[in-house]
């Protein structure tokens, strides 16, 4: 393949490993790198009495740009990978800050004109294992990176995988610190309290360290089970359960169960004392999707997870997770691919959460709380404007007795751009 200098240059600054001879062939020819500017306009006006703000309104223009190296060659394979990261500020205001697009001054309150970061990881390949070192974001059941702004959140660790076992997926590794998406800092990480999750920690601590491990194993193209382990040092531990089954029913029908099991439990700062149980099953019709699901919360707390992330239930979804004290919620959702009346690239979903259950606490009544999404993308498919996508998302929340009532719009452009 053609590189041009420029690029090589970039794969050289990334750490400088691609030394003269073949041991830097492939760490040059494998690499790949990235740039996805992203435009996001977030809306949220806050319809309850009392908000303590009408609405929260900004505009931000991001940058990620991903150089990825290949491994050099050898028993020991080694690599490195960059993440440079870049948000500048459109539009924002007295009053409107606090979206999540944009880094905040402490003292203030307002955001800021811009912010970012340079995150570097080490990686070391052999066989069928990969340990890396460094700028993570990791994507599994005990611990989600967010994505859902203007730039992701992003942890410092290390985090080892291996398919050494054909079917047999492995994960473990430690995480010391985090910078959330709308911040440039690493900083101890905590857990969410907001909702009513019942869920209290000692003032002013963290926590310098999350350990994980987890299996998941492939049983056939139809099935897949795992479990994982998770604990936030001094404040939870976490056992996981998932099973993942798809049964084709006929020609363009299939139907996807999909069942996940917690068990939480504090570890010394907190009060974390919850199960947690989800099932979501989707029917897929050719171009249609539906899906129905249901989640339960026991025990004296709602769901414990790491401040910032997402979390690995059915019901975490645009605005809410539906995972307070002894909430029970169900879902109904709807896809649609418009790949089937000859317009690929664009796609259509909606969904209507309701929970209710809430334990709010004695002497107050059982909280309940709705979400409706709408979801409409399109992705140019060809042509100079290849890889150009756009996106509303719109949601709905209404709560009795506690939380936020509000009415969200998101609009982003982005587009994906391949520097080699």
């Amino acid at each position: 393949m053609h590189r041009s200098p420029f690029a090589r240059s970039l794969l050289l600054a990334t750490g400088g490993l691609a030394a003269a001879g073949p041991a830097a062939a492939d760490f040059l020819s494998d690499g790949k790198g990235t740039l996805e500017p992203r435009n996001f306009y977030f809306n949220r006006d806050f319809r309850q009495d009392g908000a303590p703000q009408a609405k929260a309104e900004e505009w931000a223009q991001g940058f990620l740009l991903r150089l990825e190296s290949g491994y050099t060659e050898g028993t020991i394979g080694v690599g490195v990978d960059a993440l440079g990261l870049l948000g500048v500020k459109l539009d924002s205001g007295a009053g409107r800050s606090g979206s999540g697009l944009l880094k905040r001054d402490r003292e203030t309150g307002e955001a800021q004109d811009e912010y970012g970061e340079l995150g570097m990881t080490a990686k070391l390949r052999a066989s069928k294992s990969t340990l890396k070192v460094g700028t993570l974001q990791p994507k599994l059941p005990s611990v989600l990176a967010n994505d859902s702004r203007l730039l992701p959140q992003t942890f410092q660790g290390v985090h080892l995988n291996s398919r050494e076992l054909d079917g047999l997926n492995l994960d473990a590794g430690r995480l010391r610190r985090v910078n959330q998406r709308d911040s440039s800092n690493y900083e101890e990480m905590t857990l969410t309290i907001l909702g009513a999750k019942n869920i209290s920690i000692r003032s002013g601590t963290s926590s310098d360290h999350f350990d994980f491990a987890g299996l998941s194993y492939q049983w056939s193209d139809r099935l897949t089970t795992a479990y994982h382990y998770g604990v936030l040092d001094g404040f939870y531990r976490q056992h996981s359960l998932n099973l993942v089954h798809l049964w084709p029913l006929a020609e363009g029908h299939a139907l996807k169960t999909d069942l996940r099991y917690s068990d939480s439990s504090h570890d010394g700062s907190s009060n974390v004392d919850n199960r947690a149980f989800g099932a979501m099953f989707t029917y897929s019709l050719g171009a249609h999707t539906l899906g129905a699901g249901y989640q339960a919360m026991r025990g004296d707390t709602g769901f414990a997870y790491i401040n910032g992330t997402d979390a690995a239930l059915v019901n975490f979804v645009q605005i809410g997770d539906f995972a307070n004290k002894d909430e029970t919620s169900w879902q109904l959702r709807y896809d649609y691919d418009f790949a089937a009346l000859g317009l690929p690239g664009l796609s259509f979903m909606t969904r209507y959460l309701s929970g209710d259950g809430i334990d709010l606490g004695a002497g107050r009544p059982e909280g309940k709380e709705w979400e409706r999404d709408t979801d409409i993308g399109y992705v140019v498919q060809s042509g100079p404007l290849k890889n150009l996508g756009i996106r509303w998302r719109n949601a709905t929340v209404r709560s009795s007795h506690f939380g936020n009532d509000l009415d969200e719009n998101r609009l982003i452009l982005s587009y994906s751009l391949a520097l080699w």
